[in-house]
């Protein structure tokens, strides 16, 4: 009996302190408890009544045109019953004493209470154009050329779907605006004119860019032909290698294996003088080509050697697939130029060449594999001549070519800002809430 006694007596007492507490307790209001993102709410609701550039035009009207009060219905429709609200518009003046000023109002209330909230949102006239600017490349120092090989007498090999006056074309669109001057070489005549010194159009001729847009061919002029033919031409493309040495070229191949063909259809007429792959007009030089021009880029004696230096499928599979460098992503997004991230490489260079003829990889274009480089820029130890190789499997991507150049010089780009006066607006949207407890 007195168990149970005890028992009522301490529930009559937990009892009694839990009415007390629950009197004397002082709860917050449901609008605390659980309140309106009142900033999140101005935000989004800006960013609507811009979705199809509604704000952007209205703000720039006179201020008793008829699309305010488009956007004021627009604006009350758009929030809830209990929401208030101050919108106010402001010019932008820069460089003036006072950089906001007031240029419109738009209300619901006399007041917004104690709480309330804000977000902005700054808007552009739409006549207000954004350029870009690039830094050319020689504008502050010495060069500033770019060449691109459109050699009417000269056809391509491994740019499939592709002829070099496209592939020209669309270099010259994507490149000359990085460049001081860029030259356009017509015809093996003009190339011979600038591989023996002089320039066309009195162009820098000194540490210029040179495209070769003809892939594993690289065209010939006459007088080369006729003067460098042993060795199935591989002297011609030692003595191109100290010309690249000799004006600190940069020389540019842009898919396959390097200078693996001589081409000049006004020369090499005969029914042997193909590919044989029904490409006429062309000699095959085979792997001695690059390593030839190598050894003229070290400046070294010419000796013919005919060893295979590049990966293909059957040696080392995992070259198939090749991704872009962090560095080369990051130069995607700085230019504007967007290749596949991943491409399929059959000619990769190995690394042994960067300590054999005394390079250095100053550029990597893609990740390299193993011992093994898709796409790199390799620059001569004594700061004399270059070499831009893309082992790509045909056909070319010449955003690749450009994305390697790009990210190797470095040009700045210069963007617009907003400098007018009158040209953007500040969109201020203060909330309140009333009503409810």
């Amino acid at each position: 009996m007195m168990r149970t006694v005890e028992i009522l007596l301490v529930i009559i007492i937990i009892a009694g302190a839990f009415a007390i507490a629950a009197f004397f307790a002082v709860l917050p209001s449901p609008r605390q408890v659980s309140p309106i993102n009142l900033r999140r709410l101005a935000l989004t609701t800006l960013e609507m009544l811009d979705s199809d550039h509604g704000l952007s035009e209205t703000v720039f009207k006179m201020p008793n045109d008829s699309a305010w009060g488009q956007l004021q219905t627009a604006l009350s429709a758009s929030l809830p019953p209990n929401i208030v609200y101050n919108l106010t518009v402001y010019s932008v003046s820069p460089g003036a004493t006072q950089l906001y000023n007031v240029t419109q109002t738009l209300s619901n209330a006399q007041s917004l209470g104690v709480g309330s909230d804000v977000s902005t949102y700054l808007v552009a006239s739409s006549n207000v154009t954004f350029n870009v600017t690039p830094e050319k490349i020689g504008e502050h120092g010495a060069g500033g050329t770019l060449y691109i090989l459109n050699c009417s007498d000269s056809n391509g090999w491994w740019i499939t779907g592709y002829s070099s006056a496209q592939l020209s074309g669309d270099l010259y669109d994507l490149l000359s605006p990085y460049f001081v001057s860029t030259v356009v070489v017509q015809n093996t005549t003009q190339f011979g004119q600038i591989l023996n010194g002089t320039a066309l159009q009195n162009e820098t001729l000194q540490n210029a860019v040179m495209i070769n847009t003809c892939g594993e061919a690289v065209p010939i002029p006459q007088s080369y032909a006729t003067q460098y033919a042993g060795d199935a031409y591989a002297q011609y493309c030692f003595q191109l290698g100290k010309r690249v040495n000799q004006y600190n070229w940069t020389w540019v191949s842009i898919v396959g294996y390097p200078l693996y063909y001589v081409c000049n259809t006004g020369l090499f007429t005969g029914p042997n003088d193909q590919n044989g792959w029904g490409i006429f007009g062309m000699k095959q030089v085979g792997s001695g080509g690059l390593n030839s021009f190598l050894e003229g880029l070290d400046n070294e004696s010419y000796s013919f050697n005919g060893n295979w230096i590049t990966a293909d499928p059957g040696t080392d599979s995992k070259l198939l697939t090749v991704p872009l460098s962090t560095d080369a992503l990051y130069y995607c997004n700085y230019y504007g130029i967007y290749p596949s991230p991943t491409q399929t490489a059959t000619r990769a260079l190995p690394d042994s060449i960067v300590g054999r003829y005394n390079l250095n990889v100053t550029s990597y274009i893609f990740s390299k594999v193993d011992t093994w480089n898709a796409g790199a820029v390799y620059r001569h130890l004594d700061g004399y001549g270059g070499l831009l190789a893309l082992g790509l499997t045909r056909g070319p991507d010449i955003r690749i070519t450009a994305l390697g150049l790009l990210g190797d010089y470095k040009p700045r780009l210069f963007r617009s800002e907003y400098n007018v006066a009158g040209t953007s607006k500040l969109v201020v949207l203060q909330l309140g809430q009333v009503g409810g407890v």
